[in-house]
Parts: C-alpha cells; sequence; structure tokens
C-alpha cells in the first residue's frame, strides 16, 4: 500500500523486499534506464515512480549501476515485466529488488498518481507491506521528513578518497589498452556529493587522472593533489543546507577550472551568491528539452532534480547559457571572469539521449589550456 501525506492512497501487488518506507513521493518519465534510475544516489530519500507502463523487460546487470547499491527509497510501477529478454540481463528485476531490500509495488494506477502529483506536488508518502491500515499509513506520511533543509548528501558520500579507473562500457570492446594514470596529463579531482559512476567513467574516458573526493573535503585537501580540473558532482536533497560544500567551492572558483552537473550546478550557484527553491514536481526523465542560448539548438537531456537555481537571485558574476524549455528555469550558468561552468542535467546519461555530451569537451579544452598554461 502507498500512502501519500494528503490521505491518497493507493493499493497494489508487492514485488520486492518486505517491510517499509518512507520519502518523497516523484515520477520519472524515462521509458529505459530503471536499473541506472534505482542505483542513483540523486535518488535518495525519494519514492520513485515510473510512468512508463512495462518496467522489468530487460532484467538488471552488473554493467548498468551508477553506485554499488540500489538507493531509492522505494519503488512504483503499472506493470512489472516477469521475463527478462535482454541478452546481458544476469537476474530478473524482482529479484534484485528484493536482493536489495528495496520495498516496491506493481499494479496500481500510476497515471492516476502522476497526474495527483502533478496538480497537487510532489509530497511525502509511505510505502508498506506489513501495516495495510490506511489512515495509520497516511499519519506516518505525515510525520515522515521531507526533503527541504535536510542534508541527504552525509548519507551517500564516500568515506575516503578513491582513484577511478574504469571506462565506459562498450558492447563491442577495444583491444587497445588505456594509459596508465601515471601517464594521463590532466588530473581531475572530483568533489563526490553522491556521483554517479557514469560520471567518473566519461571523465576517465577524456584520457584523464581521475581522483574522487567525498564532498566534505576542504578546498585544501583539494588543492593539495594538484588537480587540473575540479568536478562537482550530482547529489541527493536540498542544496542550501550544505554550508561545508558551498564554502570549498567558494574559495575553489578561479583556482582551476570547474565543472558541476545538478547539484555541483546548485552548488556553483550557491556559492556565488544565487538562491535556490523547490521546484512543484521537479524534472526527472530523459526528455526534457534544454535550449543552448549560444548555438540556439535545443537538447533533449536526461534530468532528475527537485531544486533549482532561482534567476532572480542570480549574481551579476554568473550569464545563464541554458534554459529549460517546459518551464523557462534555469538549466545552465557560467562564470564570467573565472573557468567555471554548470548545467542542471546529465550529459552522462546512460540510458539516456546524447546531445549533451559536448560538455565534456568543453571541460577537457579547459584542461589542457590549464595544463599549457601551468607549463
Amino acid at each position: 500500500m502507498l500512502a501519500l501525506e494528503d490521505g491518497t492512497v493507493f493499493r497494489g501487488k508487492s514485488i520486492g523486499a518486505a517491510g517499509e518506507t518512507a520519502g518523497e513521493v516523484v515520477f520519472n518519465t524515462s521509458m529505459t534506464g530503471y536499473q541506472e534510475i534505482l542505483t542513483d544516489p540523486s535518488y535518495r530519500g525519494q519514492i520513485v515512480t515510473m510512468t512508463y507502463t512495462e518496467i522489468g523487460n530487460c532484467g538488471t546487470n552488473a554493467d548498468d549501476v551508477e553506485s554499488d547499491h540500489p538507493q531509492v527509497a522505494g519503488f512504483v510501477i503499472r506493470n512489472d515485466s516477469r521475463v527478462d529478454s535482454n541478452f546481458r540481463s544476469q537476474k530478473g528485476l524482482t529479484d534484485y529488488l528484493v536482493e536489495n531490500q528495496i520495498v516496491a509495488i506493481a499494479g496500481i494506477d500510476t497515471r492516476a498518481l502522476v497526474r495527483h502529483i502533478r496538480e497537487q506536488g510532489a509530497m511525502k508518502g509511505v510505502l508498506s507491506t506489513i501495516d495495510l491500515d490506511a489512515a495509520s499509513l497516511v499519519r506516518k506520511a505525515q510525520q515522515s521528513p521531507g526533503l527541504v533543509g535536510r542534508d541527504l548528501v552525509r548519507e551517500v558520500i564516500p568515506e575516503r578518497l578513491r582513484e577511478w579507473n574504469q571506462k565506459l562500457f562498450q558492447l563491442e570492446q577495444s583491444e587497445s589498452e588505456s594509459p596508465s594514470a601515471a601517464d594521463r596529463e590532466t588530473h581531475v579531482v572530483c568533489l563526490d556529493f553522491g556521483m554517479k559512476w557514469n560520471i567518473a567513467r566519461h571523465l576517465f574516458d577524456q584520457g584523464n587522472r581521475v581522483t574522487i573526493l567525498p564532498g566534505t573535503a576542504t578546498a585544501d585537501e583539494v588543492m593539495d593533489l594538484n588537480p587540473d580540473g575540479i568536478f562537482l558532482s550530482n547529489g541527493p536533497g536540498d542544496p542550501e543546507p550544505l554550508d561545508y560544500a558551498i564554502a570549498t567551492i567558494r574559495e575553489l572558483i578561479g583556482q582551476r577550472p570547474i565543472f558541476g552537473i545538478c547539484l555541483g550546478h546548485q552548488l556553483l550557484s550557491l556559492a556565488t551568491g544565487a538562491k535556490t527553491f523547490k521546484l512543484k514536481f521537479g524534472h526527472r526523465g530523459s526528455n526534457q528539452p534544454v535550449l543552448n542560448l549560444e548555438t540556439g539548438r535545443v537538447e533533449i537531456t536526461s534530468q532528475n532534480h527537485g531544486f533549482c537555481v532561482d534567476e532572480a537571485s542570480l549574481p551579476d558574476c554568473l550569464e545563464i547559457t541554458h534554459r529549460h524549455l517546459n518551464d523557462d528555469t534555469i538549466a545552465g550558468v557560467r562564470h564570467k571572469s573565472a573557468p567555471a561552468f554548470s548545467v542542471q542535467y546529465h550529459p552522462e546519461a546512460s540510458a539516456g539521449p546524447h546531445d549533451s555530451r559536448y560538455l565534456f569537451d568543453v571541460f577537457q579544452q579547459l584542461l589542457t589550456g590549464g595544463v599549457s598554461q601551468r607549463g
């Protein structure tokens, strides 16, 4: 049973672990990529509803993951496919959910749920297989913590420094060997606030040495690694409580080229003096249209965020580079005097569109220019 804080209740069948979970109920419009969604740390604290009717057709495997385990608070779908027909599948979705202790439900009218969220806004909910009393679950939903003002980043960041050495997955693996860390000329230090692994794969594929630090690292700890560039990752929840990250980024601006994605975009903006606000129901899906204001081209992007940078608060040092075409919100900014830029979407998306992968090339050009200038 799924109960929302406003008293709305949906009944279905359990397809995951037995138990009970609370979170903000959100929806994602992607037709594919459910395993990437399940393992994306940005979904921490959220019960994710898939709008596509058939989920599970592709099964699951060990390659299509964005972290070392599923991160969602709960999972809601219309129909669960018990037949996985992908040649890469290693395990069915239901078995995967049970093994990873994810409470999930199928058989509900997801169209009605999504329409309710769009009209009323994302709200807190409780998903349970053990308490089937509607009034009890509604009370639990009302009493559960929300996302605003809550630091979820500390729940998903790595415990220690990590050197990344994994390339992007290719169906046809190349026999050529990648250069060793010692042979890689450029060094990117990533501040991990809940980073999707495909971001690190992209940076590594560009020929960089990639070092990952917990998002709680200080500016001195970053600079002690002598990076050529700094990456600010995605992550879950409200960016404004992350004072430690904002202070670190403020100190790093101008010292090295900086590239931020999603939460990293919000934190870069906050570090320059902007503010953020919570969207009514967020942007989550792989078909979100974004206008590149410099080229005039429309990019179809993958997005997952519930907060956005407030344009009215944007400081003079930032200029808008991209806009979300569904609601005209800011989708990208660039610093006017420092080599720093960020976007509110995921150019590394897998599964997802590849329209925005050029942003990694833009960052790489800043890195190589920095190496040249540093001699």
